[in-house]
């Protein structure tokens, strides 16, 4: 079996500013893509671009194959998918459920025995790439389940990214992501730390960026998220919010198996205090303001 374009029907729920892309990317790759949220405008949006819309849950996924879920967190997912009116109440049985939100491996592996107990397969398949990544179709996808359920559901995941890997069984997926989280926010506050030495230092910044990108300390966060800092312009493609959200799993699942994270632990510590500055809603490369305060600088806001 696989869900290719032509014989698949998909119900998208989550038109943030990572679903929505996404939920485009399906219907370009020539899917038949239902899609839910709670503003409605957005729903709209998607329809105009040839896309179909529901009022509720239980009607984008009454007549589907796959059910894509992409939410804030895990409150989000147990409400969309395991309460009344909910996923597994309504979607039919043999159907696939892909949660591609970032949540904890508890709650994947709590939904993967659910949906068992009716019939419905699970994947948890959290992305990295951020806004630009889900625009272009270039996420990094993290996967966790059956190796025949992925198989089936490779070419849903080919619509949407370049990089995709079953790292594992059920919550596997969200595992490697709360890694990668870790990893891109020690980068952001790396890059943001050199910026602000560099600044006070009265190099010129766009020349220093330049030259750092071309050798070891270039990464893809740098590449990402240069020209944001550059400008100033710190629009959320992942809100600090979210991250605020991805560190408190890091430093939760990491004590639960005994892993010491003590850089990720002050990154918490840096990405809380951020979002308590009233910085939440601002995309995670405005870690540089946070550092720019420390510095005994003034921010606007």
């Amino acid at each position: 079996m696989s869900y290719t374009p032509e014989k698949t029907k998909v119900a998208f729920i989550g038109l943030g500013i990572m679903g929505a892309p996404m939920a485009r990317n399906l219907l370009r790759a020539g899917y038949d893509v239902t899609a839910f949220n709670p503003t409605r405008a957005k729903v709209d949006a998607f329809v105009k671009d040839g896309g179909k819309g529901a009022a509720s849950v239980a009607e984008a996924v009454r007549e589907t194959d796959v059910v894509i879920t992409m939410v804030p967190a895990s409150p989000q997912v147990e409400q969309v998918v395991l309460h009344d009116g909910g996923v597994l109440e309504n979607v039919r049985s043999g159907a696939l459920l892909i949660d591609m939100s970032s949540i904890t491996p508890q709650t994947s592996v709590e939904v993967a025995k659910a949906a068992a107990e009716r019939g419905v397969e699970v994947l948890d398949a959290p992305v990295s790439g951020g806004e630009a990544g889900a625009v272009e179709g270039a996420l990094s996808i993290m996967v966790g389940g059956e190796q025949e359920t992925f198989d089936a559901a490779k070419p849903v995941f080919e619509a949407l990214g370049k990089t995709i890997v079953l790292c594992g069984p059920h919550g596997s997926g969200q595992t490697v992501k709360a890694a990668n989280q870790l990893i891109v926010a020690v980068n952001i506050q790396a890059v943001a730390e050199a910026v602000v030495f560099l600044e006070k230092s009265g190099v010129d910044l766009a020349a220093a960026l330049d030259v750092l990108g071309g050798g070891l300390a270039g990464s893809t966060v740098l590449a990402r998220k240069r020209q944001n800092i550059l400008a100033g312009d710190f629009r959320p493609g992942f809100k600090v919010d979210l991250h605020h959200k991805d560190m408190g799993i890091v430093t939760d699942a990491a004590r639960d198996v005994g892993a010491a994270v003590p850089a990720g632990a002050l990154l918490a510590q840096l990405v809380g205090a951020l979002r308590q500055q009233g910085d939440g809603g601002l995309d995670h490369s405005a870690l540089v303001r946070g550092v720019r305060r420390l510095s005994g600088e003034k921010t606007e806001d």
